[in-house]
């Protein structure tokens, strides 16, 4: 677990505010949900033998005896607000974020708490939302600049066309048992579909010639993953049908889809998801379609920073004060500059100090202008304007001048 210090918060809140922006734009409401829940709930919507329950989840008992866990994704508490709350009464899309916690080995992109936004839908059952996804993701891609991304779906079918499949997998993976690495041969008896996904390299050759899911796939699941592929092409986003995916949780069907940078180096997904149209039933609701994804931002925000993008600074303009009546007239001018300017991030001075010395300290906040205020301008009724990050002499302006100015070059609507 780290800390996020001041210097990468600008990356993040850009981060932030373009998912909300676009949510907002695709009509998504937020949710908020506890970190804590019943590990039941997770129990049975993960599944009892995946990764994250069986090792990787931060457990434990309350003074009650009733065990909780952090909570190691977010699909499972929104599904249980949702029927908690009466929501699954009308199709809903739905938005979270926060940290998420899961007891793994850190490695670069990968963390023991980690933060995710995920968006989840209810009452759907068309491939229109699930298209809607993926586009809605590539939209994001693109507002935030970033490239070279690779998507990558699948159909992983319904119960039934799954289970006459998982039984033709099984028979292959028998006859090929003797090469399986340990935790495949574990797999096998548990959740062999999980064995596709091994990155064991003697595995994945073994892997590369089973039977595929594809070939097993009724009519109608066959048409509802077409329909999404034929929207990606009208769309021009490129994919890759890998019918290997089938993700780390038990509660998938149909739908599946990875966002994929080769810039991160093994851990590569920045955004992952799917349908899971038997949990809402599965924890208590009615039967309710369902489909859903959820990015890494830790992941994100590291492509951000190695694609050299710029942010604005933390602070628009730096006020210095000489002199005790400009020092103490100071914070009432910084307020009314505050009201005229909407979201204007100006920074006051404040303990004093020599001209050099504030100076100075104008520079190191990375603001943009100082504005300078002595016993002559407060005379004079004006402020002095210098650029700290360009050329340009310091020049004098009225306040409402000074507004005007700091209006075009750093106000931000509300």
């Amino acid at each position: 677990m780290h800390d996020i210090l001041p210097e990468r918060i600008a990356l993040w809140h850009r981060l932030e505010d373009a998912v909300r922006g676009i949510l907002a734009g695709y009509g998504y409401a937020e949710i908020r949900t506890p970190l804590v829940e019943v590990t039941d709930l997770f129990r049975r919507s993960i599944g009892e033998v995946t990764d994250i329950v069986e090792k990787e989840m931060y457990s434990f008992d309350d003074r009650n005896g009733d065990s909780l866990s952090l909570r190691p994704e977010g699909t499972a508490s929104c599904v249980r607000a949702a029927i908690e709350h009466g929501l699954l009464v009308q199709p809903q899309r739905l938005w979270y974020r926060g940290p998420m916690f899961r007891y793994e080995r850190p490695q670069r992109g990968r963390y023991r708490q980690f933060h995710q936004i995920g968006v989840e839908t209810f009452g759907l059952a068309g491939p229109d939302i699930d298209l809607e996804l993926i586009l809605l993701t590539a939209r994001l891609w693109c507002a935030l600049g970033l490239q070279g991304f690779r998507l990558e779906i699948n159909s992983l079918g319904d119960s039934d066309e799954r289970l006459a499949y998982r039984e033709r997998l099984l028979a292959y993976l028998h006859d090929h048992a003797d090469q399986l690495d340990a935790e495949s041969c574990k797999r096998l008896h548990t959740n062999p579909l999980r064995v596709l996904d091994s990155k064991h390299p003697q595995t994945r050759q073994i892997v590369a010639a089973a039977p595929s899911l594809m070939d097993y796939l009724g009519a109608e699941t066959r048409s509802h993953f077409e329909r999404i592929c034929h929207g990606l092409d009208e769309a021009g986003i490129d994919y890759q049908v890998n019918p290997r995916l089938v993700r780390g949780l038990d509660y998938y069907n149909r739908t599946v889809f990875e966002w994929i940078t080769d810039d991160l180096g093994a851990q590569g997904t920045v955004c992952a998801g799917g349908r899971y149209d038997s949990l809402v039933e599965q924890l208590g609701g009615k039967a309710t379609p369902a489909v859903g994804f959820a990015m890494g931002l830790e992941r994100l925000v590291e492509l951000l920073e190695l694609t050299g993008h710029a942010v604005d600074p933390a602070v628009d303009a730096y006020l210095v004060a000489f002199g005790d009546a400009a020092q103490q007239a100071a914070p009432m001018l910084a307020e009314r500059l505050r009201d005229a300017v909407p979201r204007l991030r100006l920074m006051t001075h404040c303990g004093g100090g020599s001209v050099k010395s504030q100076f100075k300290k104008a520079d190191r906040s990375g603001a943009r202008y100082a504005l300078v205020l002595g016993e002559t301008e407060l005379e004079r009724d004006v402020f002095g304007i210098k650029p700290l990050r360009e050329e340009g002499d310091q020049r004098d302006l009225g306040f409402d001048e000074l507004a005007t100015f700091l209006s075009q070059s750093c106000g931000r609507d509300l």
